[in-house]
């Protein structure tokens, strides 16, 4: 299956305008890293997404867990996750259930640079760090836990549920004012980390493999510690993982931007013109 696409159609507007969706970071988490990574968009690229997109980007970021139903051979292309140790290997984790290799949120971001809409979403999952759990327990989804005293699991507190506290505790449940907080830490406290952030000292295109290994080493030192079956979490686990989902979110935002202005500045060179031709003649890359 060839996994480069033609940059977005004007028929996926109509789809997204029309379409609820869920899963991945959930619906909030995608929008705010697209929020994010257009604060850093540079005029060639801010002109080519309201080209393309027919205005922001990030109310269109959620759209690509809206097909999973209609595009089933997408479903393994929004987590990569490993045997449970960790670690990401993209030889031996980027496989959908047949085996079939690069189906997996890292092939699809290093192979969908062409296609606006699934490159903003896949980079986004995975920056959540079970997109990159244990394959083991599905990312979390098997580990039942309770959130504030109501019936969750783990996979979903990370997607959806500690953004949905933090904004209704801090951000009087405005998701503007969440996003400015980030912001600020970008602009502050995390000002010295931006440019690492950015800094990918492979030759790929994306750095697909460095934001799932990434992930990985946070699921275990974050979403699956304290976190076993039947917990009930709260307070402790919130407040304790919220600085972590909060720069997950800011990194999305960050790389996102990298990239698209990559493909849009024009300013970036013939030598991202010409990798972006290759890719879409040779069809699947592999990182």
């Amino acid at each position: 299956m060839a996994l480069l696409l033609p940059l977005i159609h004007i028929f996926l507007c109509s789809l997204i305008a029309r379409a609820p969706v869920s899963s991945g970071w959930g619906i909030e988490g995608h929008v705010m890293v697209c929020k994010i990574a257009q604060e850093h968009f540079t005029n060639s690229t801010v002109n080519a997404v309201v080209e393309l997109a027919g205005g922001e980007l990030a109310p269109l970021c959620p759209w690509a867990d809206e097909v999973r139903k209609q595009y089933r051979w997408s479903r393994t292309l929004h987590f990569a996750d490993s045997a449970g140790d960790c670690t990401f290997q993209y030889s031996r984790d980027c496989h959908n259930t047949k085996g079939e290799i690069n189906m997996c949120a890292v092939g699809a971001i290093n192979n969908y640079t062409k296609s606006l809409l699934f490159l903003s979403h896949f980079v986004g999952d995975i920056h959540q760090p079970l997109h990159a759990g244990s394959e083991l327990d599905l990312g979390g989804n098997t580990i039942k836990v309770q959130w504030y005293g109501n019936n969750t699991n783990l996979h979903k507190v990370w997607d959806e549920d500690i953004v949905e506290t933090a904004k209704q505790k801090f951000y009087d449940d405005d998701i503007d004012t969440m996003v400015e907080s980030i912001q600020i830490n970008n602009r502050d406290i995390w000002s010295d980390e931006i440019d690492q952030w950015m800094n990918c000292s492979a030759k790929n295109f994306t750095c697909g493999s460095i934001y799932a290994s990434e992930s990985a080493r946070l699921a275990c030192d974050y979403a699956y510690k304290d976190a076993k079956q039947g917990s009930d979490l709260g307070d402790e686990y919130f407040i304790s993982r919220l600085p972590v989902v909060e720069k997950r979110i800011a990194q999305g935002g960050i790389r996102l931007a990298e990239i698209l202005n990559k493909i849009f500045d024009d300013d970036s060179g013939q030598k991202d013109q010409k990798l972006l031709k290759e890719r879409r003649i040779g069809g699947v890359y592999q990182a």
